[in-house]
């Protein structure tokens, strides 16, 4: 507890003594000043912000409704009502900033990635210094137990990192010479040299922390409701309860002043909009929080809403659902040769090469090459390669292979990469590479089916392709063949098809689909640490490579969006039925003080459910 709550809680526990003192005694003006002590020790700090609001002038809020209504019940002569209406007042405003102060908390984990210091070689001491005066290029060490305080590629030494913060993993990731790492992780082993790749301004924990602190600032629909509710609730209620505390004696002579005044400040109490004005902004505060616990950094409140309504579901292919990582699935032979001939033959023609179909094809093979067999390299440019392995020359290639060596062409109806392989100018046999899909996403992306979404992939890759792996996830439509342009052409398509309250949101890894993710309604970045794009063009960024964590963004958001309508509709019920038997006499100061304060300590610890959601 911060020491402006334990302010807070000492002054309510301060009144509540007096409060009762001031109930125990009898009748006289000892009773009367201990209540005037409770109610100013309650009341001051209310009043002097009510009357410093009115001087710049922000008059109708909950501190003038809580004035005005007390004034008016020690006028006549209700002080331990006023008192009552003061202190569970002050108590609603203790829950408040506690459960405001534990939402904070929530991103607080997240907001201590923040590097203090940087240590650099000067002069062969190492020394201390703020993370802002190191350039681009600079070396920086890292010892056991310090944060990375910017982006860089590791030089000397090796470790494991702790990404928690950053991605919500509890398992550590291990780096080397020669890996990007990125600010905001926590050294647990081993001391790390890194030169520097971007100054701290543009460093991930940077940006990270940019895109928290601004989340709150972009609003959901219900909360702009909610704040545009206040403005003019407050001011005619006010003018209600001044009709109510003067009409009826006027127009009946039968009515007296005093029961109707009372009546007034009755209806003042209930009035106070402070249930709705906290608990809602507090749900989506809270919302926000979760997910970054989760590893999911969402934009705003504004894009929470638009996950919890989101409709279809539009994923990018390569890198997204798939890893991007080539295997090889099939060895095909013919001609006499083996499996295990055909393999060799290709991996010893790619011995060179470091392209990812190459890469697979020698990880398949998995026997070391000698070299010293593997001459003649030579690049067949929009076909392949070809060398002198041995005593035979090998190529390996695409279709255009049997037009390069003038033998009948071989059509094979495969999803994936198929590379042909030619020895002594004689067809031996094809090798099928596929990208290989992510484990992780074949559970999230059936998880998404059952909740109704419709899922499309959009992909550049051959038709073929697209449709192999659509079929495997269970996709409801597949376009492939796009190119960036033709895309985001293909999600306007898929926008103009959806429902009223419907939302589209694209999935992509952040890299290569900047236009798509700006132009969708929820754009969501995957595996973003590290990624500016990611960060800059997205609304929500996953900071892990999973895709179920998508399914975890959208549970959050349906949650929070539940809390927030509980909170409206408990709120403004509860209100709304004792402002009624207020005016009409049925409810005392009493049954106010429960439809102001109860209903905010109530709609305050929903609220705070929100930061607990499941994942």
């Amino acid at each position: 507890m911060n020491k402006k709550l334990r302010q807070a809680l000492k002054t309510i526990i301060l009144a509540a003594v007096l409060y009762v003192i001031a109930i125990c005694l009898p009748a006289g003006w000892e009773k009367n000043v201990f209540y005037a002590l409770a109610y100013v020790v309650s009341g001051f700090a209310v009043i002097k912000k009510s009357l410093r609001n009115i001087c710049y002038g922000d008059i109708f809020d909950e501190n003038f409704l809580m004035m005005v209504a007390t004034f008016g019940a020690i006028a006549l002569g209700e002080y331990s009502e006023a008192v009552a209406v003061m202190l569970f007042f002050q108590i609603g405003e203790f829950f408040q900033s506690y459960a405001v102060n534990q939402s904070r908390k929530s991103i607080a984990s997240l907001m201590d990635i923040r590097p203090d210091y940087a240590n650099v070689y000067e002069n062969g001491v190492l020394k201390k210094v703020s993370p802002e005066v190191v350039k681009i290029g600079d070396v920086i060490v890292v010892q056991t137990g310090e944060r990375i305080p910017l982006d860089g590629v590791v030089i000397k030494g090796q470790s494991s990192l702790d990404t928690k913060a950053l991605t919500g993993e509890s398992l550590p990731r291990d780096v080397m010479m020669g890996d990007e790492v990125v600010s905001g992780c926590i050294n647990l082993s081993g001391v790390l040299e890194i030169k520097t790749t971007k100054v701290f301004a543009n460093s991930t924990v940077a940006k990270i922390l940019d895109l928290v602190e601004n989340a709150s600032s972009k609003k959901a629909n219900i909360e702009n409701f909610i704040t545009r509710f206040a403005r003019y609730y407050t001011p005619i209620v006010v003018v209600a309860a001044a009709a109510l505390a003067v009409l009826p004696p006027l127009l009946f002579s039968s009515q007296s002043f005093a029961e109707w005044v009372y009546r007034a400040i009755t209806f003042l109490v209930i009035s106070c909009p402070c249930a709705l004005v906290i608990s809602v902004p507090l749900s989506f505060f809270g919302g926000l929080g979760a997910a970054s616990k989760a590893g999911v950094l969402v934009k705003g409140g504004n894009y929470l809403e638009a996950l919890a309504h989101a409709e279809t579901i539009v994923f990018d292919k390569t890198g997204t659902l798939t890893k991007g990582n080539f295997k090889l699935t099939q060895i095909v032979p013919c001609a006499g040769e083996t499996q295990k001939e055909l393999l060799r033959a290709a991996a010893y023609v790619e011995c060179y090469s470091n392209h990812p179909i190459a890469l697979s094809i020698k990880q398949a093979f998995k026997q070391k090459i000698n070299h010293r067999d593997v001459s003649e390299v030579r690049e067949i440019f929009g076909v392949g390669v070809s060398a002198r392995v041995g005593t035979d020359e090998i190529a390996v290639g695409n279709h255009k292979i049997f037009a390069e060596y003038q033998l009948p062409a071989v059509k094979v109806e495969a999803a994936g990469s198929v590379v042909f392989v030619v020895k002594n100018q004689k067809y031996i046999g094809y090798l099928l590479i596929e990208d290989e899909l992510k484990e992780d996403a074949i559970s999230a992306v059936a998880a998404l089916k059952n909740l109704g979404h419709k899922l499309v992939m959009l992909t550049g890759d051959r038709q073929e392709i697209g449709q192999n792996v659509a079929r495997k996830f269970g996709l409801d439509a597949v376009y492939a063949e796009l190119l960036p342009t033709e895309k985001v052409d293909k999600l306007e398509a898929i926008l103009a098809t959806k429902s009223a309250k419907g939302k589209v949101m694209f999935v992509g890894d952040g890299i290569n689909d900047a236009p798509v993710l700006a132009r969708s309604d929820v754009g969501v970045a995957m595996g973003a640490i590290g990624s500016d794009a990611a960060l800059e063009a997205a609304d929500v960024v996953i900071m892990t490579d999973e895709p179920s964590k998508i399914l975890t963004a959208i549970k959050i958001a349906k949650k929070t969006l539940l809390i927030a309508r509980e909170n409206v509709v408990f709120a403004i019920g509860v209100k709304l039925l004792v402002l009624v038997l207020g005016a009409m006499g049925y409810a005392s100061i009493w049954a106010a003080v429960f439809a102001d304060v109860g209903v905010s300590v109530i709609a305050i610890l929903n609220a705070v459910r929100s930061l607990y959601i499941k994942n």
